[in-house]
């Protein structure tokens, strides 16, 4: 029966297309076509967290120079629907604008559950139409956890230890209808259905600030299900919450789940969580209490660790039943960022003995993720230890960071050790009490981080650079994943805001983060105390070290999101907290300027740069409260553009004018006019005053002359600042054309310097610029934009964000011949490769559908060619349509 009722809608396809090929066949079709359909910025997402969701695409093919003038959406309840031209939802017929990125849904209302699917078509200034996109879908989660059925329900302790267990459900069911599972788990969840897990998801949830959120994941397990009974388990494992974190409700991770069928256009409840569900111990459990520096590991009995997980295995085995737990109110809302995944696996390269049965084992690189070992035969309850690293001491020795795992034989052939719900950093693996020697093939490095995909490229004929930019791009890797991004995956596993604004554009340049934004920047206002006062980590578990600069993540990252990505959801949902945060800072302002605020439990510290080299006083409280307050200028500025773009013109001149009356106050403050220089004159009290405007005009050549010759005299040419600085020197080297000044600094093979850490065997950037503590870690990774912004020239415009606008103006150190950088906007792939051959610079551009650019002409060309016509040198910039653009130079 089922069979004919899919041969039946594969029938009625078929036929509708044909009708569709006559209905339009007077249209003008186009080379081009649709491609990347994303609703909320993610790809067929089953549980969205709102009713009115944003529609992406991207236009693709030879034919998109013209771009779009007209689009048309299409939104059904079911993809039959739209095959026949019959949305039900929404259909805004052809409708004028160049938008295709975040349209918001204009239908009918829609509701919890609403499940639906969507498809465009365009058409360009000619009238040629594109064929319609393929079906995408989304669905609507549940939206209040009232409506959410079942009970939070774990594992009992008669069943055997807690903290990872196997939750079992039998349920009958009909193979092939539509079957959703909505599950809400407080600690981490895998999910198999007979035997198969479901989805390639791992470490699931995502982070949230669980005292006051947790996540709802939504699973589509029709594909895994079979006529009659079928087995439901839900293994679960505790993850962040635990008593010593969130002051979790009970010593065991735990669930709330519901299964849903749609049955004649409606869902129906077909199980839940509650009382009559079974559990037992997996055999794993966790060996650290989740505060910084204990992240321990998983201890995995072999003895116990069910391998084989068929109905009938199952049915062997011993089940008690659940306990159900009532948990303090919260809120329970849809995840709305990508799944982790593993990406990449890593082959031991060496292995190493130490002693009798201790051997290390060298990956080859730094790694974020899981060890997977192949076991030898042993007595069953012999205990195999694994300890990790990211370094090697001076002399060799293996760096203990407080990283393990336990495996305990259960005296089988075939038996091998995986993590599950803890992760490690490590490039090293000591490996105790295994008495012979394992293979390299018999051990993996399994990395993992989100499911979002990369979208910048670079590359030049400097291998330094080349060095250089792939160790921090990769860098971001390790860091990412989880909905937010760490400080380090390992020692503090913690989304600090101070790293976060370090590294946040250089992130958001080199991948598609935006849902990972989504995700952090919630934990941040869930973390926000009465009175507007932030921590300085989100989600925020406990205490953390910073300062201003860490609490205002919470107000640069949705600015940035929306300029990067031309993704408002941020600004729009958060303004009115970020402007509570800033009540909390005029609590702290004295005459004009903030000043320290108090420690708290949830943060502690007040630093202004952080990790600065040897020989920078970063600690200095001049420095520190210039820095904060130029911070404060910054956010002020923020807050402007933000309140202009949120139609909040009042407001936003209220953010300008308190901004002007600081930057004069600052500058009266610490300007020392003797000496020509801010502060302590480091290169950061330096070059912080011109970045936010602080410096007046009439002294601006000589505090960044000083700035050039301080770095010479003092620092020999060598970069000298911590984790605040390297962005905003960056940034200033950027915006004043300095290439020279900063690829010298690049260029350097001492300490401190990117080039010390890779010839020091660094795979990733370090915590301190000697290559103390963490070798994979987020201080550092400021540097990313200064590859695509200066050396391959593609900057941003603010004002049409998401590079609707970009400029094209490369700034080409002295010694680099050619460069070849893309970068992925919403709307499509730009291209800019440059080649300096003597006199002559030839210069490619692809600008893409739905953008324009403005290209810079630089400043010693006598005269240039663009796409073989002679153009004039009058002119300063030359601005263009979507296209392919070759550009000759001739310079003096």
């Amino acid at each position: 029966m089922n069979r004919m009722k899919r041969l039946l809608c594969l029938g009625l396809i078929c036929y509708f297309c044909c009708l569709s090929m006559i209905v339009y066949g007077n249209e003008k079709t186009s080379p081009f076509y649709l491609a990347e359909l994303k609703c909320e910025n993610l790809i067929d997402p089953l549980g969205i967290d709102n009713v009115t969701p944003h529609f992406s695409w991207k236009l693709k093919g030879d034919g998109w120079k013209g771009g779009q003038t007209y689009y048309e959406i299409q939104v059904a309840s079911d993809s039959i629907l739209l095959v026949q031209d019959k949305a039900d939802l929404w259909n805004t017929g052809k409708l004028k604008s160049k938008t295709s990125v975040m349209v918001p849904y204009r239908g009918k209302t829609l509701t919890s559950r609403s499940l639906c699917y969507w498809r465009v078509r365009v058409w360009d200034a000619k009238k040629q139409a594109s064929s319609w996109s393929p079906v995408a879908r989304f669905g609507v989660g549940i939206l209040d956890q009232s409506q959410m059925k079942g009970e939070y329900i774990g594992a009992s302790v008669e069943g055997g230890k807690i903290c990872a267990p196997i939750l079992r459900k039998k349920v009958k069911l009909t193979q092939g209808e539509t079957s959703f599972l909505h599950v809400n788990t407080l600690g981490y969840h895998e999910i198999y259905i007979n035997g198969r897990k479901v989805g390639e998801d791992v470490l699931t949830p995502a982070v949230s600030h669980l005292s006051k959120r947790s996540l709802i994941v939504t699973y589509d397990i029709t594909p895994y299900l079979r006529e009659g009974e079928n087995d439901l388990l839900i293994w679960l494992g505790q993850g962040w919450y635990k008593t010593t974190t969130f002051g979790a409700a009970y010593e065991g991770p735990l669930v709330k789940a519901e299964l849903d069928v749609l049955r004649n256009g409606k869902w129906e409840v077909v199980t839940k969580t509650d009382g009559s569900w079974y559990g037992r111990e997996s055999g794993y459990s966790d060996t650290g209490t989740w505060r910084a520096l204990q992240f321990g590991g998983e201890r995995v009995d072999g003895r116990i660790l069910p391998r084989d997980l068929s109905t009938q295995a199952l049915d062997k085995m011993k089940w008690t039943p659940v306990v159900k737990v009532n948990v303090p109110d919260h809120i329970a809302s849809p995840q709305m960022c990508e799944i982790n995944k593993i990406h990449q696996i890593l082959q031991a390269v060496s292995v190493k003995k130490l002693g009798e049965s201790l051997w290390l084992v060298d990956m080859g690189k730094v790694q974020t993720g899981w060890f997977e070992m192949q076991m030898p035969i042993l007595p069953a309850g012999h205990e195999v230890i694994m300890e990790y690293s990211d370094n090697l001491t001076k002399d060799g020795e293996f760096d203990k960071q407080g990283e393990s795992d336990i495996y305990i034989s259960g005296g089988k052939q075939g038996e091998y050790f995986r993590n599950k719900f803890n992760h490690h950093a490590f490039r090293y693996v000591r490996i105790s009490n295994l008495p012979q020697k394992p293979e390299t093939g018999a051990m993996k490095s399994l990395q993992i981080y989100g499911d979002y995909k990369q979208t910048a490229t670079f590359e030049c004929s400097d291998a330094d650079l080349n060095a250089i930019h792939q160790m921090i791009q990769y860098t971001m890797k390790c860091l990412t994943f989880s909905g937010y991004m760490v400080d380090c995956p390992h020692l503090e596993r913690a989304g600090y805001g101070g790293d976060g604004n370090s590294s946040t554009m250089s992130l958001q340049t080199m991948y598609d983060v935006a849902p990972t934004f989504e995700n952090w920047v919630q934990t941040w206002g869930d973390s926000m105390r009465e009175g507007g006062s932030l921590p300085h980590v989100g989600p925020n578990p406990g205490a953390g070290g910073g300062g201003p600069y860490w609490c205002g993540f919470f107000v640069q990252a949705p600015w940035r999101t929306y300029v990067n990505y031309n993704d408002p959801r941020l600004i729009e949902k958060y303004y009115s907290q970020m402007k509570e945060w800033f009540k909390y800072v005029d609590k702290y302002t004295v005459d004009g300027l903030l000043k320290r605020w108090p420690d708290t439990k949830y943060r502690d510290w007040y630093l202004g740069d952080w990790l600065a080299p040897m020989g920078v006083d970063a600690g200095n409280q001049a420095s520190v409260d210039l820095v904060s307050n130029c911070f404060i200028s910054e956010c002020l500025s923020t807050m402007y553009k933000t309140a202009i773009t949120l139609g909040k013109r009042e407001e936003a001149e209220e953010f300008a004018i308190r901004r002007e009356k600081l930057n004069k106050l600052i500058h009266q403050t610490f300007y020392r006019a003797d000496e020509g220089i801010y502060s302590t004159g480091s290169q950061l009290d330096m070059c912080y005053p011109m970045l936010v405007g602080v410096v007046p005009d009439s002294l601006y050549n000589k505090v960044k002359e000083n700035v050039v010759a301080m770095t010479e005299e003092k620092y020999k040419g060598h970069i000298a600042v911590g984790l605040v600085g390297v962005p905003i020197l960056t940034e200033w080297a950027v915006r004043n054309k300095q290439v020279d000044f900063f690829y010298q600094m690049m260029k350097k093979r001492d300490y401190p310097g990117y080039l010390y850490m890779i010839d020091h065997g660094a795979t990733a950037t370090w915590e301190y610029w000697s290559g103390e503590r963490s070798r994979v870690h987020n201080c550092y990774n400021g540097i990313g934009t200064w590859f695509y912004q200066a050396v391959g020239g593609i900057r941003l415009d603010e004002a049409k964000p998401g590079y609707r606008h970009f400029y094209v103006d490369p700034q080409i150190p002295n010694g680099v011949t050619w460069t070849k950088v893309t970068k992925e906007s919403p709307y499509g792939t730009i291209a800019v490769n440059w080649e300096l051959q003597g006199k002559q610079l030839n210069l490619q551009l692809i600008v893409p559908a739905g953008t324009t650019a403005t290209v810079c002409i630089p400043n010693n060309a006598v005269s240039y060619k663009m796409n073989e016509k002679k153009m004039s040198v009058k002119k300063q910039t030359v601005d263009v349509e979507a296209g392919h653009y070759e550009f000759l130079f001739n310079l003096k």
